[in-house]
């Protein structure tokens, strides 16, 4: 049985990437799935008059969409589906997902953010620093644009 561990954050843009991957008739080795779901932060601002047990319950009703968006395509041939939710950092979870199911392929399907770094999910994945140099590149890019026109 084939382990694919899948990091998501947000399912259309999940669904895009695990679309072309989901073959349909062709025959192949039946899969776990392990989609582990990174749920949004709260703000700094709105943690301070949010509870624990809120701010889990709000993760919990998150990941309950999100995975319910996800599972008809994974659980389409058969394939079964284990959900997590992300608890420590993203390596880590990645090195117990691997000691509790034994090898498996590792997938990032997390939405990138403009400006803003995202935690690997193995100890082996380029990070890309973008920062403010990102934006401050964006900037420039988009006003020489506006300049040659």
């Amino acid at each position: 049985m084939d382990n694919i561990i899948v990091y998501v954050d947000d399912a259309s843009y999940a669904l895009q990437m695990l679309q072309p991957m989901h073959t349909d008739g062709v025959s192949r080795n039946p899969a776990r799935w392990i989609v582990v779901g990174c749920a949004p932060r709260v703000t700094h601002r709105a943690s301070k008059w949010v509870t624990n047990s809120a701010r889990e319950s709000w993760r919990g009703k998150w990941a309950e969409k999100t995975f319910a968006r996800l599972l008809p395509l994974l659980e389409q041939n058969g394939d079964t589906v284990i959900t997590k939710l992300a608890q420590t950092t993203l390596c880590a979870q990645t090195e117990s997902l691997m000691k509790e199911y034994g090898v498996a392929r590792v997938l990032d399907a997390r939405r990138p953010k403009f400006g803003q770094d995202m935690q690997p999910v193995t100890q082996t994945q380029v990070q890309e620093s973008k920062g403010a140099l990102g934006y401050v590149t964006a900037l420039a890019g988009a006003g020489l644009l506006v300049a040659i026109d």
